[in-house]
């Protein structure tokens, strides 16, 4: 089955599983533990219960109910699914195996699937029926990080204090990267080009995954499946600039100067964008750049007093939620010395 199937496939009998109303402490902890595993898991699961509800208000007015109310859980008859698919859990779910019959296993595969169908044909079904025309505006705030499914099934992963705003026609897929970073991933729609805006520059894609991260001077894209093509404004003669055109693996940075492009393996690549996981990844990195690193993620901030101390090279993974621990390591491992106050934390050369 391909991997994008099974992950839907799953989603769907979760939903399936949490309707029935004999949900546990323990089905919920399970079902966590499916969705920290993957932040596809995550994008497809909250795509789907999305679906899911707008299918209950169908389903609703098929039933003459009220068009704002949804029908009760346990109200859908839906069968056994399996409790867990966490690597924790796989005796249970081994066991659970022995105990069904296989026409029942067959007939909970076929009805996941149904669901998933059904939910995703409901959420197309009523965007065509508003006009095809989407419209909205999202944003995460600092240290937090926020998946979206927009109008036309593509996902996007906000980074910390972030902020998109997204227009979709029949004709047209346009989002505005108004601050911070985002990672998409597109539904292919070859009529329709999936086009990211920020700082007057376009990054153009048909059905791919790539970020794009807006900072003060600088765009930056990293492609990590497709092709990208990156736009710039005409320059100040009128003349129309140079168009990159960037495979997976690229990492783009584009600035007044012009753009800087590196071909990188894409698990290289990937790196960049380890902040999904809540990490981040240095390698010979300067400590001033690493601490604005840590910035963007954290209230509490970290400051240098001395610029000699800004100038030390670091490397390494950190998670961006744990400011604490990094520093303690500077100062093991560093001529630094920390000054810790409620609002920040100073870093002194030693």
């Amino acid at each position: 089955m391909h991997d994008s199937r099974r992950i839907e496939q799953a989603a769907a009998e979760w939903l399936a599983r949490r309707d029935r109303g004999d949900w546990s402490p323990y089905d919920a902890r399970a079902l966590e533990d499916w969705l920290c595993a993957s932040t596809r898991h995550r994008v497809e699961f909250l795509r789907l219960q999305a679906a899911w509800r707008e299918a209950g208000r169908l389903q609703a007015l098929a039933a003459g109910l009220p068009g704002d109310e949804v029908p009760p859980r346990g109200a859908w008859v839906l069968g056994p699914v399996a409790h867990a698919t966490h690597a924790t859990h796989a005796h249970d779910v081994a066991a659970a195996g022995t105990a069904t019959p296989m026409r029942a296993r067959r007939w909970r595969h076929a009805l996941a699937a149904g669901v998933a169908l059904v939910a995703t044909g409901a959420a197309l079904w009523l965007g065509w029926q508003l006009g095809g025309r989407s419209e909205a505006d999202y944003a995460s705030t600092l240290g937090q990080l926020q998946t979206v499914t927009l109008a036309d099934g593509s996902s996007a992963v906000l980074s910390s204090d972030s902020r998109l705003h997204v227009r979709m026609t029949r004709g047209e897929r346009d989002i505005e990267l108004l601050q911070g970073e985002a990672y998409f991933d597109v539904a292919h729609d070859a009529g329709r080009p999936f086009v990211v805006s920020a700082d007057g520059r376009r990054a153009i894609a048909v059905g791919t995954r790539f970020s794009v991260r807006r900072d003060a001077q600088d765009v930056r894209v990293v492609v990590t499946q497709g092709k990208v093509r990156l736009d710039a404004p005409p320059g100040a003669d009128g003349r129309a600039t140079p168009v990159s055109l960037l495979p997976a693996g690229s990492v783009a940075t584009a600035g007044r100067s012009g753009v800087l492009v590196r071909s990188l393996p894409v698990a290289e690549a990937e790196r960049y964008l380890e902040w999904r996981s809540g990490f981040l990844t240095f390698d010979d990195t300067s400590l001033a750049s690493a601490a604005a690193e840590f910035n963007r993620f954290n209230t509490r901030r970290l400051e240098l007093a001395d610029a000699g101390v800004g100038e030390l090279r670091v490397g390494g993974n950190f998670r961006w939620a744990n400011l604490d621990s990094f520093v303690k390591l500077l100062e093991m491992g560093f001529p630094v010395r920390a000054e810790r106050l409620p609002d920040r934390i100073v870093l002194h050369a030693r």
